[in-house]
């Protein structure tokens, strides 16, 4: 039995909507979870990932607005409390991150440092 736990991040309308339309248009993702996390890189040190990806034994399960994602327990430090949305304009489009643990942000907005 999995337990789910209460999600760390949270998501938009219009993020949950394209990830859902992704997860339905490509079929290269069938069997796996959305992944959100980070790793090391980018211009401000860390940079944020959100892929879809198999479950690793350190990962947490989380359920938000009927989404559900995985995310490395370790991880949680450097997201809790985030907000990922969606763009769909024609001037900026693409995924964008809000996080409140960022001391500092680089102008394309996927890095970050804590």
């Amino acid at each position: 039995m999995e337990t789910t736990i209460k999600s760390p991040i949270t998501f938009t309308g219009s993020a949950i909507s394209e990830i859902n339309r992704l997860m339905k248009e490509d079929a290269s993702v069938a069997g796996k979870m959305l992944r959100v996390g980070v790793k090391g890189g980018g211009c401000s040190g860390m940079t944020y990932v959100l892929d879809f990806d198999q479950r690793n034994d350190n990962d947490e399960v989380y359920e938000v607005s009927g989404l559900t994602y995985i995310m490395d327990k370790a991880h949680g430090i450097y997201l809790t409390g985030m907000e990922v949305n969606w763009e769909g304009g024609l001037n900026s489009r693409g995924f964008t991150f809000k996080n409140p643990n960022a001391s500092n942000t680089c102008g394309c907005g996927t890095s970050f440092a804590v």
